[in-house]
């Protein structure tokens, strides 16, 4: 079976937890995701896509205990796999190449 193509908002949320550093969780991804792309993200999408991406093997995750002084509650963590950061660098290359070029018939279009 070949490899699974990325969808967008999978690959946004990877980038996303890129940001985070070697691992985050759902509340700052869901910051980043909205400051990024100036959109209201709703937190279940980004649970969803978590979720998948743990499946397909993109990325791990583990429970962690809070500090109580944020009311000590249990939050999940997650890393990119050594997968989910070849699969992510391959999207990337796929998308520059298929912007190489364009930038000209995009002039002024925004």
């Amino acid at each position: 079976m070949g490899k699974q193509l990325l969808g967008e908002f999978e690959h946004h949320v990877l980038l996303a937890l890129l940001r985070q550093g070697d691992e985050g969780y759902s509340v700052p991804i869901i910051a980043e995701l909205e400051e990024k792309t100036g959109r209201e993200i709703a937190p279940a999408a980004v649970y969803i896509a978590l979720r998948r991406l743990e499946e397909k093997g993109l990325l791990t995750s583990h429970l962690r205990s809070a500090h109580p002084s944020d009311g000590g509650r249990e939050r999940r963590y997650y890393s990119i796999t050594h997968e989910g950061m070849a699969r992510t660098a391959e999207a990337r290359k796929a998308l520059m190449n298929l912007w190489d070029g364009l930038e000209l018939r995009l002039e002024g279009a925004v």
